[in-house]
């Protein structure tokens, strides 16, 4: 990728064209492209400066910091929460995935909790007995 055209070298530009010089005159005298100079001169004349205008390409955040904030004191308050009632009870334009990378870059993490007391005897849910490792569905 070129490098951007300095201050003085846009200028330049502003002061030739001002002065009634050819473009091809101008691409000579400072070596720049045809294409600069028409730029530089179009920025000057729409909105009367030489700095170039600023660099806001990419990709917008999904949601504002704000946002953000609430989704903590959420997490905070019901720490069982899962990631997609998280992304229904906040109508969330992003994918489970993403909510997760970003929850781990702020350093929350979600694991699952355990089904059984920690003697590993007393079943807690979804009716699974369990022992160590091995768990086994009871028929009802």
């Amino acid at each position: 990728m070129p490098m951007p055209l300095s201050p003085e070298t846009r200028e330049l530009i502003i002061y030739h064209k001002k002065a009634g010089a050819k473009n091809v005159d101008i691409i000579k005298w400072l070596r720049v492209s045809k294409n600069s100079i028409t730029r530089v001169w179009k920025l000057y004349k729409e909105e009367n400066t030489v700095a170039p205008k600023p660099h806001n390409k990419g990709r917008k955040p999904a949601f504002c910091d704000k946002k953000m904030e609430r989704i903590k004191a959420k997490i905070k308050e019901q720490p069982d929460i899962t990631l997609e009632e998280l992304v229904e009870y906040f109508n969330l334009p992003i994918s489970i995935s993403a909510l997760s990378r970003k929850l781990t870059k702020l350093e929350l993490t979600f694991k699952k909790r355990r089904c059984f007391a920690k003697n590993n005897l007393v079943p807690m849910c979804n009716g699974f007995v369990g022992s160590g490792s091995d768990t086994f569905r009871t028929l009802m």
